[in-house]
């Protein structure tokens, strides 16, 4: 992939970009190799790559400069902006988008905030892609309230513009602090979740609920999980940090009991939505932490699924799994390290197949889906 910004100096988040994708999956693979070393793997497939660009369904820009000449990218440790509207990573779709929404700052008057200044109302856009019709959400994450009125009042000749704008909110973010979004969420559309479709399965996406950035990729992944867990006896499963429900709703059957947990509220409304749609009666979505949920129960299901954030699942809910041994556990996790350091906190399971993803092209990360299997 060839990139401007990386050849001028500008951006260097794609660290691996000059080197060639099967060198990368390469490298990634030998990471994941080294890091299971000494722990017996039954069957190792091969790795899965998606498109080298235009793969993300989503832009995290800062948004810098002033309101007539806003920047909309990201601020580099010195505190300089860099404009990133022309990322190759981002999908042709995004750059009209862009270009409409730097005048749209300035008629609505959202001056960006001045990080040294502590200055200024406009911190973030967040802008999401729906593979399934191309609808757009579009989130403003401001530190107040205060152009809010302002903000109304311009929107609906953007909205005509881009018509493709589905789903539009408001967060407000007061703290002075790295912090992409706060609690509150302020919608200025009457659709409130995003309509997305992954191997014919029904998934929504809200402002504050995880979904993955590269659909192709992550349609693979949670196709790979479906035909697993569609090989194994199930009739009970657990998918803890279960986000919008994308494991689940893949991998359920009209036969079998599924229990999600997460704990956000806004991604369990989709996955509820989702289950509805598929006509799934036996499912249970619960707005929970995912490890004081399980370590609460007295008894576990033949599978349980865990998809953490990087921090990986941690000793307790691995020492709970430990003493309750599900015949299955199927772990699905984006930091490999972590993961690593999990399962050899769960003596008496063995790999019996792990699979790498390419979710991160150009970067060392990657993420690995892992069948582990109780023995004896």
């Amino acid at each position: 992939m060839q990139c401007a910004l990386y050849d001028a100096g500008r951006c260097r988040s794609c660290q691996w970009i000059d080197q060639p994708v099967p060198q990368q999956l390469a490298s990634k693979t030998a990471s994941l190799h080294a890091l299971l070393d000494g722990l017996p793997v039954a069957e190792w497939c091969t790795p899965v790559s998606g498109p080298e660009q235009g793969f993300r369904n989503k832009a995290k820009m800062v948004v810098s400069g002033s309101v007539e000449k806003p920047l909309l990218g990201m601020l580099h440790r010195d505190g300089s902006p860099e404009d990133l509207t022309d990322c190759p990573l981002y999908p042709a779709s995004f750059y009209p988008v862009f270009a409409a929404l730097k005048p749209f700052i300035a008629r609505a008057g959202l001056t960006p905030y001045n990080v040294a200044r502590k200055r200024g109302e406009l911190k973030y856009l967040l802008l999401t892609e729906s593979q399934l019709d191309g609808g757009l959400m579009l989130r403003f994450v401001l530190r107040s309230e205060a152009k809010l009125d302002q903000l109304r009042a311009a929107l609906p000749a953007l909205q005509a513009e881009l018509p493709q704008l589905k789903v539009i909110s408001v967060n407000i973010q007061p703290v002075h602090m790295a912090i992409m979004e706060g609690e509150q969420e302020i919608w200025l559309t009457d659709q409130r979740a995003l309509a997305e479709r992954f191997n014919g399965v029904p998934l929504w996406i809200r402002p504050q609920s995880f979904f993955q950035t590269n659909p192709s990729v992550a349609a693979s992944l949670y196709a790979t999980a479906r035909d697993w867990v569609r090989a194994l006896p199930v009739k009970h499963m657990w998918d803890l940090f279960c986000g919008v429900g994308g494991f689940g709703l893949h991998c359920a059957t009209p036969e079998m009991t599924l229990t999600g947990i997460e704990i956000a509220p806004e991604a369990i409304a989709c996955a509820k939505q989702s289950a509805e749609e598929l006509g799934l009666h036996n499912v249970h979505f619960q707005a929970l932490d995912s490890t004081a949920f399980a370590t609460g129960q007295g008894a576990v299901p033949e599978l349980v699924v865990v998809n953490p954030p990087r921090r990986g699942i941690g000793k307790p809910l691995c020492d709970y799994l430990s003493a309750m041994a599900p015949q299955w556990i199927i772990y699905s996790s984006c930091n490999a390290e972590t993961m690593a350091k999990d399962i050899r906190a769960l003596p008496g399971y063995r790999i019996e197949r792990v699979q790498l993803f390419d979710m991160f092209p150009h970067t060392a990360h990657y993420e690995v889906l892992t069948l582990l299997l109780r023995e004896g």
